[in-house]
């Protein structure tokens, strides 16, 4: 096993086989952020999403996909020459994945390619113990989708985070209170039906607990470009918390804790949830 992965593998202290696979896909995920900037990618995009949360600011939950967003719109933006820098990354560490560009069925705004990586293959690279993978299926595949906003609503803030592990490098990524916009965008905006999110209001809790405060404005310009919100309105904290509160009552907060399980090494605070307790964390939020 190649020294820096081992040296990575060890701040988890696995002891399940989803303990490793989680640990393994964010190996994954951070030797691919080195892959992008070793190919310039930051000079022209953004981190944001869950993955940014977890990776650069601490967010105690595991996080599938890698999400970006151009620093400014481009139409003919690929993220074919990316994938293969990815791709290359991984291979010099001694893991084996290939990056797949996702045809697009519809038109829009995102880029998106999967990193794809045989799970027991990749195991068995990193010398996980026999005990904890001889339960997984040989043809089990580890996906992490790799998604690029080419055409971002503006009012976002940026700053350059630094990791040091395989290498040291820096990631230009959204400040935390833009990333609070765009969690808000997906719980207040994103149709998932019965499927609630429970990694949405998992990551609310957090923010609002480390009293990080929303930015507005970069919230109202989602919601005006996904059409969520008139094009002449606008969005303060009275209005924001109204569409909290009725989200907040129609969602099952059951089935949100189970969604979000496999995600936490400790799961004792989901006992708590419940819409009463989400009526206190809104409450709570603040705004800037």
């Amino acid at each position: 096993m190649n020294e820096a992965v081992k040296t990575m593998l060890a701040r988890y202290k696995c002891r399940s086989a989803n303990e490793y696979e989680n640990a393994l896909k964010e190996i994954i995920q951070e030797i691919s952020l080195l892959g992008l900037w070793r190919s310039k990618f930051f000079e022209k995009a953004a981190m944001y999403g869950g993955s940014a949360l977890r990776i650069l600011y601490g967010l105690d939950r595991f996080s599938e996909d890698l999400d970006f967003s151009l620093l400014k719109k481009d139409a003919n933006f690929s993220i074919r020459e990316y994938g293969k820098a990815v791709e290359q990354e991984l291979k010099g560490f001694g893991l084996a994945a290939v990056i797949e560009q996702k045809k697009k069925s519809v038109d829009s705004n995102i880029e998106s390619a999967f990193i794809k990586a045989g799970t027991l293959q990749n195991m068995i690279l990193i010398d996980v113990p026999k005990a904890a993978i001889q339960k997984l299926h040989s043809d089990k595949m580890m996906k992490i989708k790799l998604e690029v906003d080419i055409d971002p609503p503006g009012g976002f803030g940026i700053e350059a985070k630094y990791l040091f592990l395989p290498v040291p490098f820096s990631i230009n990524a959204y400040t935390q209170s833009n990333l609070f916009a765009g969690k808000l965008h997906a719980i207040l905006c994103r149709s998932w039906g019965a499927r609630v999110k429970g990694r949405d209001w998992y990551d609310l809790i957090w923010y609002v607990a480390r009293d990080i405060p929303v930015h507005v404005r970069h919230l109202e310009q989602r919601m005006k470009q996904t059409r969520h919100l008139d094009a002449h309105a606008s969005l303060d904290e009275t209005l924001l918390k109204k569409m909290l509160l009725e989200k907040i009552a129609a969602v099952d907060f059951k089935n949100a804790a189970k969604d979000v399980g496999n995600f936490l090494k400790d799961t004792s605070s989901l006992k708590l949830w419940s819409k009463q307790y989400f009526e206190v964390v809104c409450a709570k939020m603040k705004t800037i």
